[in-house]
């Protein structure tokens, strides 16, 4: 196989024994050596290849711990993104001209990754302006986990009329006559969003396909390079595993993922298990795409959405018999696993059960993973390290950060999540997203989350004490992110024996002002040796990808935005946390005032 040296760059390995260089070889999908200039270049022979990295900085390449990424892919073709846009002017631009060429059936769709606070204008868009923007074609805006908006038409497409009912946990929010508004509220539950997506239009077979390339292609721009699937609602095994298995077969991948399975359906998560586990086993695969075990929903009645603009959701009694019935399942098989888990009351019923559990049969050294945990409090920190599980974190704060201080208070935002208490036991923390329904998938943003301690509308969460200095920030979502699918000792820095894969950064994260590490992108981005992204300087370097299909997929029009548009910077905070009020963020189900009607302030108003 040939060799690749990369020459003339600031590399930080994040290998204690060797912090900094200058040069790697990679040969075979391994860092071969890791030098200086001189010492790489004495590996060159006639068959070599060599990239100069004109100094710009390189690191290894950044691994989330928890993104949807399979089931992601298989819509992102279809999805308007609104990462980025710096304003609700350009955003609903943008929706009018999507709506403009999507085709019926077709809807479209803004599914996550943003937040009003983003906006120049600091507020949502109205049910009047969108409606204005797109009114024949159905669309569905998503917000975090707590509503969704739709047009007339989408209303239309779904079969919501008058006679709907609300369901279990959600809100259809109606007007003065009783009509569906176009707001479904997630009341706390946001099944009432995702079914409600649900009966959207789904892409082919080969569309699929080629949108799980342009989704993986987009996180390789942004220089990851891995993930740790999670899942998710809707996402069945093995049937929507079909088109990454397929992608794997043709060797298009171009990231690593290994994937947990999730239980669908409330009552029968642990005959799924039991058929799960007589199929697949954790570590079939290869390095590319491999199996990682159970999660992150276990049993339904576990689900503690973290909508923090409801009070805290109460579990169901019998929550504990299920979890403890399907953890012995999966203990047994010897079935790593993960258990979506918000709030510290939450989670001290889980540890009760896998306690319990372990009296019987022990752990051993089982991996299990907490993922969230926003509001864990340090006495299960170490019932967790106790047990030898770790924790997954996700910048959800960045995105509704000033929701949790309306509710519950700036002071004790400065713990959600005790990021700093965590890594002082000595537990393994790995950092991602929750990618792609509610927070961006954009790395970036994550870490400018943990070392500054900012919102994306700049309110500033953390004090000093309590934010991650940048290497440390890198680090978890590197090497710190590797220990949750058991490859801690194969990847995560650049070291040699370790696989090749490295972020060529656009500009130096160690040393730009806090608000330039939102818009760093990687310039060239390397998988198991395999150059998969070139941008800029290592534009000819790019592998040649198929246009977005079908021709009207908004990645076709604004992937060129995306990547170009930061979110605008030194926004101050959000006006009402410093003029003195408090939102109270309840909604009436017999309410005849618009959704924000009985807020009283105008800043939150449509």
């Amino acid at each position: 196989m040939t060799r690749t040296l990369l020459t003339n760059g600031k590399i930080r390995t994040l290998n204690p024994c060797q912090p900094t260089a200058s040069a790697v070889a990679i040969k075979d999908g391994v860092f071969e050596a890791v030098g200086t200039d001189s010492e790489i270049m004495k590996l060159k022979d006639n068959d070599s290849q060599v990239i100069d990295l004109k100094k710009h900085t390189v690191i290894p390449g950044l691994n989330d711990s928890h993104l949807h990424v399979i089931r992601g892919g298989l819509h992102y073709n279809m999805e308007l993104r609104w990462e980025g846009v710096p304003s609700l002017a350009d955003a609903l631009r943008m929706l009018k001209e999507q709506a403009l060429r999507t085709p019926a059936p077709q809807w479209v769709r803004v599914v996550g990754g943003w937040s009003e606070f983003q906006f120049a204008e600091r507020r949502m868009p109205t049910l009047d302006e969108i409606n204005a923007a797109a009114p024949d074609t159905p669309v569905f805006i998503l917000h975090l986990y707590d509503r969704a908006l739709l047009n007339g038409a989408a209303l239309k497409a779904a079969g919501i009329t008058k006679e709907t009912r609300d369901p279990p946990g959600g809100v259809v929010y109606r007007d003065r006559r009783g009509n569906p508004s176009g707001m479904l509220i997630a009341e706390p539950s946001a099944l009432i969003l995702y079914s409600t997506l649900a009966k959207g239009p789904t892409l082919s077979f080969e569309d699929q396909i080629n949108s799980s390339r342009h989704f993986q292609r987009e996180l390789n721009r942004l220089g990851v390079t891995s993930a740790i699937d999670a899942g998710g609602g809707g996402q069945n095994y093995p049937d929507d595993y079909k088109v990454i298995e397929e992608l794997h077969k043709r060797g298009e991948m171009t990231m690593r993922i290994a994937y947990n399975l999730f239980a669908q359906k409330p009552g029968s998560e642990f005959d799924d298990f039991k058929r799960w586990t007589k199929m697949v086993k954790p570590g079939d695969g290869d390095a590319m795409l491999r199996m990682n075990g159970a999660g992150e929903n276990l049993v339904w009645s576990a689900a503690d959405f973290e909508n923090f603009l409801q009070p805290r959701p109460r579990l169901a009694e019998d929550m504990d018999s299920e979890l403890e019935k399907v953890t012995r399942l999966l203990v047994e098989h010897r079935w790593p696993f993960r258990l979506h888990a918000t709030y510290d009351e939450s989670i001290s019923r889980f540890l009760n059960v896998f306690e319990k559990v372990n009296k019987d049969i022990p752990f051993d050294g089982l991996r299990f993973i907490i993922d969230h945990a926003e509001t864990i409090r340090p006495h299960n920190i170490e019932r967790i390290r106790a047990l030898g599980g770790g924790i997954a974190i996700q910048h959800r704060m960045a995105f509704q950060g000033e929701y949790f201080v309306e509710r519950y208070g700036a002071t004790e935002a400065e713990l959600t999540p005790p990021i700093t208490e965590m890594l002082a036991t000595g537990l393994p923390v790995g950092a991602g997203t929750d990618a792609t329904r509610v927070a961006s998938f954009n790395p970036w943003v994550s870490l400018y989350w943990m070392s500054t301690g900012k919102t994306l509308g700049g309110l500033t969460l953390y004090p000093e004490s309590r934010r991650l200095d940048r290497e440390k920030a890198l680090y978890l979502y590197t090497k710190g992110s590797a220990w949750f699918s058991g490859e801690h000792e194969a990847k995560g820095a650049i070291a040699v024996g370790e696989y090749a894969d490295l972020a060529v950064l656009s500009a130096d994260y160690f040393s730009v002002p806090d608000e330039d590490i939102k818009a760093i992108t990687s310039v060239l981005t390397v998988v198991d040796g395999n150059i998969v992204h070139g941008n800029r300087d290592f534009k000819t370097l790019a592998p040649p990808l198929p246009p977005a299909s079908p021709d009207w997929s908004p990645v076709r029009s604004y992937s060129t935005l995306r990547h170009d548009v930061d979110i605008p910077r030194n926004i101050a905070s959000h006006s009402s946390l410093k003029h003195g009020h408090h939102h109270h963020f309840c909604v009436s189900k017999s309410s005849s005032e618009p959704f924000w009607g009985p807020l009283g302030c105008g800043c939150f108003a449509f």
